[in-house]
C-alpha cells in the first residue's frame, strides 16, 4: 500500500508534467502568431503559459521524482503540441484553429485534474492545492472556449 506521500508524488507529477506541457503547448501557440493585430492573442498565451508556470511551483514541494526536477513532459502532451503545430499549419495559422488546438489542451488539462482528484490517498493538504488549482484552469479553458465562439461568429 502506498503511503501518502507516495501517492502525492505520482498522482501530482502527472499535474505537473501536464502543466509543463501547457507552457510548451501555448509557447509554441505564441511563436506561430504573425499577424499583429493577434497581439491579444500572445497576451492570452503569456498568461496562460505563466498560470502553469505559478502551479508547478505550487506542485514542486509535494513532488520527489526525477521528472519534476528535470521539467520533463509527458508523451500526450508531447503529441499534442506536435498535432497542434500540424493542424495550425494545415489551417493557415488562422485564429480560430488555434484556440480549438488551444482549447483541446485546455479540455486534457482538466481531464488530468479531474482524475487527480479521483484518487484516494492525496492528503487534505494537495487535495486542496489541486481543487484550487483545476478551477483557476476551469477559468482558463472556459476564456479560450468563449475566445474561440467569438471567432466562429465572425
Amino acid at each position: 500500500m502506498k503511503t501518502t506521500n507516495e501517492a502525492n508524488s505520482e498522482v501530482l507529477n502527472d499535474l505537473l508534467l501536464i502543466n509543463n506541457d501547457r507552457i510548451q503547448g501555448y509557447q509554441k501557440a505564441k511563436d506561430q502568431l504573425t499577424d499583429p493585430k493577434d497581439s491579444d492573442l500572445a497576451m492570452t498565451f503569456d498568461e496562460m503559459a505563466a498560470q502553469s508556470r505559478k502551479n508547478v511551483t505550487e506542485l514542486q514541494p509535494y513532488v520527489h521524482t526525477d521528472a519534476a526536477a528535470n521539467n520533463e513532459t509527458t508523451n500526450a502532451g508531447k503529441l499534442y503540441r506536435t498535432w497542434m503545430g500540424v493542424k495550425a499549419t494545415f489551417a493557415g495559422d488562422d485564429r480560430k484553429s488555434m484556440l480549438e488546438a488551444c482549447e483541446y489542451g485546455e479540455d486534457k488539462a482538466q481531464d488530468a485534474y479531474r482524475n487527480a482528484l479521483a484518487e484516494d490517498g492525496l492528503s487534505s493538504e494537495a487535495r486542496e492545492l489541486v481543487t484550487k488549482q483545476k478551477q483557476e484552469l476551469k477559468s482558463s479553458h472556459d476564456r479560450i472556449r468563449n475566445m474561440r465562439d467569438q471567432q466562429r461568429a465572425a
